[in-house]
């Protein structure tokens, strides 16, 4: 099956079913007790910094673990996995000093990913199996100053946050992905930088894949970190036509329902979300249960307001499997057919008929 053939599969599967996305990487990784020189190996045995929790590392160091997850979750009932590449840009990785790292990071993530995809899809032809370029937020931001007392103050320009990315898209390109997913999105300016480098690989003469963009309310307020509602926050990304858009992180289902919902009434494509397991404990650890996960999520898909379901922080594959138990059978979303108007933002929205 070539890559076009499997990009009309999953558009086709879209409209059969609510898709199901994978869960957490962190917390499974956390359950191995992985050591220093997990992290290490031979690679990086002589590496001036401690390495972990680095867990894209682990893409080169442990790749029998990343690919025994993706199993996991295939298994789960996921219709789709992520890369192992949430903090693969060389901004990120910066940290731990493995910059040059970035391009083995990703197309190893990328192809790990897509070996266990073909193994389940060549299992079961009938419910084939995909994989989205996982791409997270930066530590560095474009729309937020770095210095309280300097209100231009930036650690990163526009450019720099570009070319990051553009490294981490064209290697997950060449490591075989289905799709990108530009996840946990906190600054919709990064985000922009990442679409621009996603686009110019396009006109270079890269297969196009779909963009699945997803952000994060990150708190009561309703807000991204940059401050855009949800509206808003679709308006500034809508120019590049993605194939998804949603939210993820940072609340539970229950806290997070409202903002899906308004995503639901404005957005003129596919609805994503991918809650975490409630809010975290006073430990950090995370307590709702698989079948809450899934209640939640199930009376989401009874409402219509969801096309594809998932799990971030805390979530395990036994939660993936009771999301995917309870909306199996249900009707994804209808997109719905807005009309014409001249749509913008700034942190909020504003609309012009």
């Amino acid at each position: 099956m070539t890559r076009q053939d499997r990009i009309a599969a999953l558009h086709q599967a879209a409209r059969d079913r609510i898709l199901i996305l994978d869960g957490s990487w962190g917390v499974m990784f956390q359950r191995e007790g992985l050591s220093e020189e997990d992290f290490r190996a031979e690679r990086f045995k002589d590496h001036s910094i401690h390495l972990k929790g680095n867990n894209d590392i682990l893409c080169l160091t442990r790749p029998d673990l990343v690919q025994k997850l993706h199993e996991a979750y295939f298994a789960a009932g996921a219709d789709i996995s992520e890369t192992n590449t949430f903090s693969a840009t060389w901004i990120a990785q910066e940290d731990y000093g493995c910059q040059s790292a970035v391009r083995d990071i990703n197309f190893e993530g990328a192809r790990l990913a897509r070996a266990a995809a073909d193994k389940f899809t060549a299992a079961e032809p009938d419910k084939p199996r995909f994989v989205a370029g996982s791409i997270g937020p930066l530590n560095k931001m474009l729309s937020m100053s770095s210095d309280v007392n300097d209100p231009g103050a930036r650690l990163v320009t526009f450019d720099q946050v570009y070319e990051a990315y553009r490294e981490q898209v064209q290697a997950l390109h060449d490591g075989g992905v289905d799709l990108f997913l530009i996840e946990t999105i906190t600054d919709t300016l990064n985000c922009k930088a990442c679409i621009k480098a996603i686009m110019d690989l396009e006109d270079e003469g890269y297969e196009r894949l779909p963009i699945w963009i997803s952000g994060t309310i990150t708190d009561r307020s309703g807000r991204t970190l940059s401050g855009q509602t949800a509206e808003a926050f679709w308006n500034s990304v809508k120019h590049a036509s993605p194939f998804a858009i949603g939210f993820n992180c940072a609340l539970g289902a229950d806290l997070m329902r409202p903002h899906i919902a308004e995503m639901s009434r404005v957005a003129d494509t596919l609805v994503a979300a991918y809650p975490n397991a409630g809010l975290p404990n006073a430990m950090g650890q995370y307590d709702e249960e698989p079948h809450q996960t899934a209640c939640h999520l199930e009376e989401w898909a009874d409402s219509g307001l969801v096309n594809i379901l998932g799990g971030c922080c805390g979530t395990t594959p036994d939660h993936i499997r009771h999301v995917a138990e309870a909306v199996k059978g249900k009707k994804p979303r209808p997109i719905p057919e807005r009309p014409k108007a001249m749509r913008l933002a700034g942190l909020e929205p504003f609309e012009l008929a």
